[in-house]
């Protein structure tokens, strides 16, 4: 009996010793999730990028990541404002927007947790019509059927951008506001007539939309209300969309004018230091590799990244920056005091 006994308590003793060498290794390893966008577009495979750049080196770090499918641009920083996530993919405009209380911050008010990490890949605001729908300009698209975005996604505001830069309001037009992924459909369905999508490319859905039995065309954005709205916002920038990525498009032309703004990845301020360090070494220090993941990082250099950003920069990419060298490219005013 004695002996069943003390069998019994070392076996407890082991177990309670494994349990806490257990709960010491997960207390030791810090979980983040980044927030993305729609599956098929480059959000998602970016997350998913800097998610395996960062699992690859776990060890080292002590992080695991994960990634999420989210609604887009303004949910991502809400929820990284509200501590639902750790980094998100934004648009460049609404990280400015955010910081600076604008949009759908206006009441809110200045969003000054926010956070820069570094800035990704150019997104094009683009517009894929039917060609039997006649539209060939923006100025068309009044009375026509147009999804403009959904909510909490920044091709929503940038489809507003674009509307009022050439004067038509969206009780000119009937307005849908689906996610990006649903667009291709509803255009190849005859339910919309065309749909703006901001994005990088080439993007799985711009293929679908133009690879169906109704023709399509991608529509320049282009012309006077095009250089009125650059000098309104800093965010934006003149564009194209290399439309001979979509080789069943109307299209003649191989490149499209348009204007675009960039993906930014964000954090806030109370993401640890460490965190945000290893993120940033991983993917700047296996910059090629990170190009190498996907066809929309192609024309990106590293200096661009480190552009595009309006919100002040979180201290663990500063001390990356420092470490190696690139400080003196990064406009002053998101350094602090």
């Amino acid at each position: 009996m004695k002996v069943t006994r003390r069998v019994i308590a070392l076996l407890v003793l082991g177990l309670l010793a494994t349990g806490a060498l257990f709960a010491a290794a997960q207390s030791e390893t810090q979980f983040v999730t980044i927030g993305t966008g729609g599956v098929t577009g480059v959000y998602y495979p970016t997350g998913g990028a800097i998610s395996r750049m960062i699992n690859a080196q776990s060890e080292t770090y002590g992080i695991r990541a994960t990634v999420e499918s989210t609604g887009g641009s303004v949910f991502n920083i809400n929820a990284v404002l509200n501590g639902d996530l750790e980094f998100g993919v934004a648009q460049s405009d609404r990280q400015y927007q955010a910081y600076n209380g604008l949009a759908e911050w206006e009441e809110l008010g200045p969003q000054e947790d926010l956070r820069a990490v570094f800035s990704i890949h150019p997104e094009s605001i683009t517009l894929v019509a039917s060609v039997d729908s006649g539209i060939e300009s923006v100025a068309d698209l009044a009375g026509k059927r147009v999804n403009i975005g959904n909510p909490g996604s920044g091709q929503l505001q940038n489809s507003r951008d674009v509307l009022a830069a050439f004067g038509i309001s969206e009780s000119e037009i009937t307005a849908e506001q689906v996610r990006a992924v649903e667009a291709p459909g509803l255009l190849q369905d005859g339910r919309i007539d065309a749909f703006f999508y901001t994005v990088g490319h080439p993007n799985g859905n711009i293929t679908e939309a133009t690879s169906g039995r109704i023709q399509v065309r991608v529509v320049p954005i282009e012309g006077a209300e095009v250089d009125a709205l650059l000098d309104e916002f800093s965010y934006y920038a003149s564009s194209i969309v290399p439309v001979s990525n979509y080789p069943s498009a109307a299209n003649t032309q191989p490149n499209v004018p348009s204007v675009g703004v960039k993906a930014t990845f964000v954090t806030s301020a109370s993401v640890s230091e460490d965190v945000v360090y290893a993120i940033t070494k991983e993917v700047f220090e296996n910059f090629d590799a990170f190009k190498a993941l996907h066809p929309a990082y192609q024309v990106i250099e590293l200096e661009d990244m480190l552009t595009g950003m309006s919100a002040p920069l979180h201290p663990g990419a500063i001390r990356y920056y420092e470490e190696a060298g690139l400080i003196d490219l990064i406009n002053p005013a998101l350094l602090g005091e």
